[in-house]
């Protein structure tokens, strides 16, 4: 059904396959002053070494049907960016969508392909179809946008839950003080939406439905990367995962 898959190992290793490509390009370039004049930048052919691989994944996953490539852009490259990963799995919620919609979607890069999408809600402070306010603060009960690692599983007061460890100061580093846990929730359930118009809404957490919680959780536990978006500025415009 695709191509063939790019591996966990080469993702890992684009950067610095990318970074000798550039090294031997810049000595290429470097050898005559007509070569230098007609050659092309090195960082530049990086760049565009990188956006055609981004731009590969996108289509290949089939993701184009369900977030625009900025979202899915900004995720790999802070996927990328995140040394500590210990899985392929990239879990991407897109809160720039409605909690009508499925907004959830687990991708295994290492395969090119979406493991499955669901439901998922968001903060009671923070909307109430749409989430629009976010907050890093205890007792806001907003959810936090940015980069998450998974860790391990409990069985707390919502059931079978996930840890989560937010990696962005300011944004999103009080997870765990704040208890913000992947977790079940009937309140998920898509039926709520028939009388509601959305999903019910939790404290903070990104609760999912209970009948893919458990399935969910256990694919994406112990070291996989979590990237909660939303078409905030504030954030956007100062996460060093996204801008450096």
């Amino acid at each position: 059904m695709f191509k063939k898959a790019l591996t966990f190992s080469s993702l890992f290793a684009l950067g610095i396959v990318l970074t000798i490509s550039s090294l031997n390009a810049h000595s290429a370039l470097s050898m005559s002053k007509e070569d230098c004049s007609i050659g092309i930048d090195s960082s530049e052919q990086t760049i565009k070494t990188q956006t055609d691989s981004i731009k590969s994944l996108y289509l290949k996953t089939n993701i184009d049907k369900y977030v625009t490539y900025d979202v899915f852009k900004n995720a790999v490259q802070g996927f990328n960016k995140i040394n500590s990963k210990q899985k392929p799995i990239l879990t991407l919620i897109d809160f720039s969508k409605p909690s009508s919609e499925e907004r959830l979607f687990v991708i295994d890069l290492s395969k090119q392909e979406i493991i499955l999408s669901s439901y998922v809600s968001h903060g009671k402070n923070s909307g109430g179809n749409y989430a629009e306010n976010f907050s890093n603060r205890n007792g806001s009960y907003q959810s936090s946008l940015g980069f998450y690692k998974t860790a391990g599983t409990y069985i707390g007061a919502n059931g079978y839950s996930l840890l989560l460890d937010g990696l962005e100061k300011g944004f999103n580093d009080n997870a765990r003080k704040r208890a913000i846990v992947m977790h079940g929730a009937d309140y998920a359930n898509p039926n709520t939406i028939k009388s509601m118009g959305r999903l019910g809404r939790s404290l903070g957490c990104p609760a999912l439905p209970r009948s893919v919680s458990k399935k969910v959780i256990d694919i994406i536990k112990n070291g996989s990367v979590m990237y909660i978006h939303a078409n905030n500025q504030e954030y956007l415009t100062h996460s060093k995962l996204l801008n450096s």
